[in-house]
């Protein structure tokens, strides 16, 4: 599955296959518990994302909500997107290092963690990384990116 069509996280969780739901289901349910307040879960680009809703920051530059996080079933493998880290200053590279003292492999694109199986990520630092945003620290880390 490159991206869903459906309309609501159980619709998508529901048209995957046991092999690349299993994955989704655990990191969405380490999503949501280290979720800080004020992110709303949804079905957007055809993926579960975990955003700012408009209401609470409608200036967005394409008139969509902000994502924080978005997890998604790829072909071959489970992506997790962390825009967090992107936006927050230095924080995809003391991501890395981070990552790098759990001595497991890290597979990422620009905020994007790819994986085949949960067993290979480090939970704990995933975990970390998005309790450690709130909202407010999420936009503003977000305004300074975009120069404004």
């Amino acid at each position: 599955m490159v991206q869903s069509k459906a309309a609501t996280v159980d619709d998508y969780l529901d048209e995957l296959d046991l092999e690349r739901r299993e994955p989704v289901e655990r990191m969405r349910e380490l999503i949501r518990f280290n979720l800080p307040q004020g992110y709303a879960e949804t079905m957007r680009w055809g993926m579960i994302t975990y955003e700012v809703p408009l209401e609470r920051y409608p200036g967005t530059y394409n008139g969509k909500p902000l994502m924080y996080v978005a997890l998604a079933a790829q072909k071959r493998y489970t992506s997790l997107y962390m825009t967090g880290v992107a936006f927050s200053p230095g924080g995809e590279e003391a991501f890395k290092e981070r990552w790098e003292e759990t001595g497991k492999k890290l597979d990422m694109g620009r905020s994007c963690v790819r994986f085949k199986s949960v067993d290979d990520l480090a939970l704990d630092l995933i975990a970390d990384s998005i309790a450690s945003m709130p909202v407010d620290v999420f936009l503003r880390n977000y305004e300074e990116a975009r120069g404004g």
